[in-house]
């Protein structure tokens, strides 16, 4: 995917995968725009804007924000071409002993960024991040990550005449 001069957001930023993929844009497209962190946790934007300081990364931005708010997912997609989305209720135990917020954060979060994109007049790419876990699913976990994924393909539909 050619990244040169475009915007990009992870929602997730923070997480494993989110810090993974910084470092790869870092190192493998220096020619970006602007890559934006966005994540609900503002100890570990603290702790990966000491890995990322910008100094030395004058192209990184953080941004909190959940991916169950809709509206702050649409003010923070504003400028955006690119948007990754990494953020997810991820710990199969903890999504078994507390399902609702489960389903908020893996099935509703999708919408919201499925929506917000959508609303976006820059985004052009959306990436979603799914799991082996989707197939064939065996736990809540699971089910919310095929769910996520279903949506996601049938956002392709409803897109209309919007090249996203």
């Amino acid at each position: 995917m050619n990244l040169e001069n475009k915007t990009i957001l992870i929602t997730g930023g923070t997480g494993s995968l989110g810090k993974a993929l910084t470092s790869h844009i870092f190192k493998c497209h220096s020619n970006i725009k602007k890559l934006v962190i966005l994540s609900r946790d503002e100890q570990k934007q603290f702790q990966m804007a000491q890995e990322f300081p910008e100094n030395q990364f004058p192209k990184i931005r953080f941004l909190l924000g959940d991916v169950r708010d809709e509206k702050r997912l649409v003010r923070a997609f504003q400028g955006v071409d690119i948007v990754i989305h990494a953020a997810a209720m991820k710990h199969v135990h903890i999504a078994e002993y507390n399902p609702d917020e489960c389903v908020k954060t893996n099935i509703g979060g999708a919408d919201n960024v499925i929506r917000a994109a959508l609303e976006s007049l820059s985004v052009s790419k959306v990436v979603a991040l799914s799991t082996d876990k989707a197939c064939a699913p065996i736990n809540l976990y699971g089910a919310t990550k095929l769910t996520s994924d279903k949506l996601f393909i049938a956002a392709n539909n409803i897109r209309g005449h919007k090249n996203i």
